[in-house]
């Protein structure tokens, strides 16, 4: 079966890692169409936005998209590309899965956590002003619709993958509308899955138990804004940005993207770690069904990683980006 599947480079070391990803996935033995595309910077001057139109034209025919890392300007500029395909595309769950891997400096061991985030609204939802020179406001949405369809994605997740315990992450005990809302719809939800576990903890209460226990944990979710925070402090407790993959899902689309940014700092440099981007191309190949190319990239990306001999700078090593993709090819054809 042939997939077409729209490919994002992003900017930024974005071409770099999705072409590392695009490099394997094509060797997995899986049979992929590629549409591919650019956004971000390089885009801008010929057509005005680092998202053009034929970048949503493209997802909405194939459905299916890896994604590179598109820079956000801070405080100024256009708008996050991020978070303008999550709402035009209606891809309301962000999953983060957040692993140990043997060979990869951490401080943490068995750490195997899903971080789930709702995409749509929050603080992200965009709705913002001036209220005078010196005054800005930024309104918080949550709804039951958003809530209920979040936590009950975290727990069709956990049923298909045989986890047994979902947290909800809030802040209800201070924002007892918002937040309260969040937490009533997760304690409902929660009630049509009584083979997994369920509990509700504050946010700032989620952090410190994050770096005491990470081990206790299993899937975590919570509204758009924690999710933006804990993901990436959860990141560090296994080794960083670099090894976490993502995905944006909805109910007609899916985007996979890694969860680091686009690092300009050293794009053409050879130094990036395409590692998130590969794991993403593997949720993304699981996502489509091809569960034995995403077994084997898996394997391999595991193996490379365990050995150490042939990875990245951040990782410890000396391999450039194409040595680091290389290995991982040439593992998957042992």
């Amino acid at each position: 079966m042939t997939h077409n599947i729209t490919l994002i480079l992003g900017d930024g070391i974005g071409p770099e890692v999705t072409m590392a990803a695009k490099k394997v996935l094509d060797e997995s033995g899986v049979n992929i169409k590629w549409d591919i595309v650019k956004a971000g910077f390089e885009v801008i001057e010929e057509y005005g936005t680092p998202l053009p139109d034929y970048i949503i034209d493209s997802i909405k025919k194939n459905k299916i998209a890896l994604k590179g890392p598109v820079t956000t300007p801070i405080g100024k500029g256009f708008r996050s590309v991020n978070v303008t395909l999550r709402k035009t595309l209606n891809l309301y769950a962000n999953v983060r899965p957040i692993k140990t891997y043997k060979g990869v400096k951490s401080r943490y061991k068995n750490v195997d956590i899903v971080v789930f985030r709702e995409n749509t609204e929050d603080l992200y939802a965009g709705i913002e002003h001036m209220v005078s020179e010196d005054i800005a406001e930024s309104i918080k949405i949550i709804s039951k619709k958003a809530s209920d369809r979040i936590v009950k994605f975290a727990f069709e997740y956990a049923k298909d993958n045989n986890r047994r315990k979902v947290t909800a992450v809030h802040k209800a005990n201070i924002m007892k509308l918002s937040d309260g809302l969040f937490l009533k719809c997760a304690r409902n939800i929660a009630k049509e899955y009584k083979e997994i576990e369920f509990e509700g903890v504050i946010v700032d209460a989620m952090s410190m138990k994050l770096v005491l226990n990470p081990e206790n944990y299993d899937l975590l979710v919570m509204p758009n804004l924690y999710g933006d925070i804990l993901s990436d402090m959860a990141s560090g407790l296994v080794g960083g940005l670099g090894l976490v993959p993502g995905a944006n899902i909805g109910e007609d689309y899916a985007i996979f993207e890694p969860a680091h940014g686009s690092a300009p700092d050293i794009a053409g440099t050879g130094k990036a770690n395409p590692t998130a981007a590969i794991l993403s191309g593997v949720m993304m190949l699981k996502h489509i069904k091809e569960f034995d190319s995403a077994d084997k990239i898996e394997k391999a990306v595991q193996k490379v990683l365990a050995d150490g001999r042939c990875v990245t700078c951040d990782l410890g090593g000396s391999a450039s980006t194409s040595e680091f993709t290389s290995a991982i090819i040439e593992e998957m054809n042992n």
